[in-house]
């Protein structure tokens, strides 16, 4: 029995879907041909797996040899087109697959084999499928005939890996990319073949199916072939689901609920619930990252505050960076479970503001009354209600002018507002192939907020230690993770002390950084320091 796949496979230019852009240039092409008497006669497809490449280059053929053309649009009765149907019994479509025929010698016989005159066509077209396959001699081999090919030989080269094609064949041939396929085009197309096959579709069941292809609509219809086997000839949303591993969206809703108000509880049952399920867990991280993207999209569109952006952004972005851990690890239950009741807890840390001057989160309501005293500590007591004044000591104004009004005593050395170097080392840390930055808050002696700089002080004989940090100063990535802490951050300003070392007094950590073993312990281990403590 034919599969849709097969039996929907596009017979001309026209039924192509998603590649307007290739289309009409290969219409235009054919037209000039008809019109001039030449075409160009190598070509190179370039795109993801089941967008189009080979049915294209069937199609080409087809359109070069009708007793009409060349033309776009053949007619699909002459002796030509009825052969084009069925390549492997037609002389002059030759296809090739690149993958087990890529030695030398099948691309020198193959060289021999282009002399030959067509047997009944007006071209003999050869088609060689997963051309990056082909060794790099059977591509110098090829290389000479691609270049000046008899009058009656047409090359299509289709591969889905460009980068691995070589440079000389690219310049001697016209490239014509293959995109993925929108997802509504493709559930156009499924809902066209639905009706001609007589099969009902439930609700979204279809926009599932073609999200499952990821852009192919051959794997879209293959997968729709499969659910409506599983469904007894219904396209079904429950069995879309059952044959895809798809988590309900009441389950992904539900989890993304919980996870905005912190419901802990709830996300451990969840969790216990899709491993009863047996779901798929990278199946279900991808469902609910596209969940909570469409979720930011919103907030992003009804014009929220900075707060609500930010904490949802933040929350997505811990999903992302665990989407490596998911995929690597023996035990997904465990990473999931882990990064949803790290994330649940993002809403309620307490702001940076409050963080840096010492002083207890203020509800996003203010609350009636007068202002709490706070306990007994170094900070200073909350100043009445009035004008704000930029003064040191005022812990009702930025956060920003608080450090930057500070004196140095306040914001140098091991006085400095621990809880910012901690924001600043966890921001730096989670920098991929950067990790290594996440040391730097902890090294610095003086580290000032002073939007939109950011000001690194260190003594100068850690400065070798820290030639990453200078380097990467002005690195976009390193900034956007400081403003995710820090916004409206724009620049980092860097310094060392130049004075003598008898005038500055060595640390013992940075004693301990310069041992060349406790250096080689770090390399081997894999190992970073977090934070410095000093006993006693």
């Amino acid at each position: 029995m034919t599969t849709l796949a097969l039996k929907y496979r596009p017979r001309l230019l026209s039924d192509l879907v998603g590649q307007e852009g290739s289309v009409k240039a290969l219409a235009n092409a054919l037209k000039r041909a008809k019109e001039s008497g030449r075409i160009h006669q190598a070509y190179l497809f370039a795109g993801v797996r089941g967008t189009g490449k080979t049915s294209t280059a069937r199609i080409l053929a087809r359109a070069l040899n009708c007793v009409e053309g060349p033309t776009a649009t053949p007619c699909g009765v002459c002796d030509p087109c009825r052969a084009a149907e069925q390549p492997d019994q037609n002389l002059d479509i030759v296809e090739i697959d690149a993958a087990s025929r890529a030695s030398v010698a099948d691309a020198r016989a193959l060289r021999e084999q282009v002399q030959t005159r067509p047997a009944f066509c007006r071209y003999r077209v050869y088609i060689i499928d997963e051309v990056h396959m082909l060794s790099t001699e059977a591509f110098n081999a090829l290389l000479k005939v691609i270049e000046e090919p008899p009058p009656h030989a047409i090359f299509v080269l289709a591969t889905t890996e460009l980068q691995d094609v070589p440079d000389t064949i690219k310049s001697r041939v016209q490239i014509f990319p293959f995109r993925l396929i929108p997802v509504g085009l493709i559930e156009g197309r499924l809902k066209h073949v639905c009706e001609q096959e007589g099969v009902e579709a439930e609700g979204n069941s279809l926009r599932l199916v073609a999200e499952a292809g990821q852009g192919s609509m051959r794997d879209a219809l293959t997968i729709l072939d499969r659910v409506i086997a599983a469904g007894d000839g219904k396209v079904l949303e429950e069995s879309v689901r059952e044959q895809l591993g798809i988590v309900s969206a009441h389950l992904v809703q539900g989890v993304m609920s919980a996870l905005a108000i912190g419901d802990t509880a709830a996300l451990v049952e969840a969790c216990r619930e899709l491993n009863e399920q047996g779901a798929d867990w990278a199946t279900f991280w991808r469902e609910l990252v596209l969940a909570f993207r469409d979720r930011l999209e919103q907030e992003a569109r009804a014009a929220r505050g900075p707060q609500d952006l930010l904490r949802w952004a933040r929350m997505l972005q811990l999903l992302l960076s665990r989407e490596r851990d998911l995929r690597d690890s023996s035990l997904p239950r465990v990473v999931v479970e882990l990064a949803l009741v790290t994330a649940a807890q993002l809403p309620h840390l307490a702001p940076l503001d409050a963080l840096v001057s010492g002083a207890p989160a203020r509800p996003s309501t203010p609350a009636a009354g007068p202002p709490p005293v706070p306990s007994k500590g170094p900070q200073a007591a909350p100043a009445p209600e009035g004008p704000r004044r930029p003064t040191p000591v005022a812990p009702q104004t930025p956060v920003s002018a608080r450090v930057h009004a500070a004196p140095p005593s306040q914001s140098s050395g091991p006085s400095a507002p621990p809880q910012l170097r901690t924001a600043c080392s966890e921001a730096l840390r989670g920098l991929p192939g950067l990790r290594s930055l996440g040391t730097a808050p902890q090294m610095a002696t003086d580290l000032r907020w002073e939007p939109p700089v950011l000001r690194f002080r260190f003594p100068g004989n850690v400065r070798q230690t820290l030639q990453d940090l200078e380097r990467e100063r002005a690195n976009p990535h390193v900034l956007a993770a400081l403003a995710a802490v820090l916004p409206g951050l724009r620049e980092l300003e860097i310094r060392f002390d130049e004075e003598p070392a008898e005038a500055q007094p060595e640390r013992p950590e940075d004693r301990l950084r310069r041992e060349p073993g406790f250096q080689d312990l770090l390399r081997l281990s894999g190992g970073e320091v977090l934070e410095i403590r000093r006993e006693g």
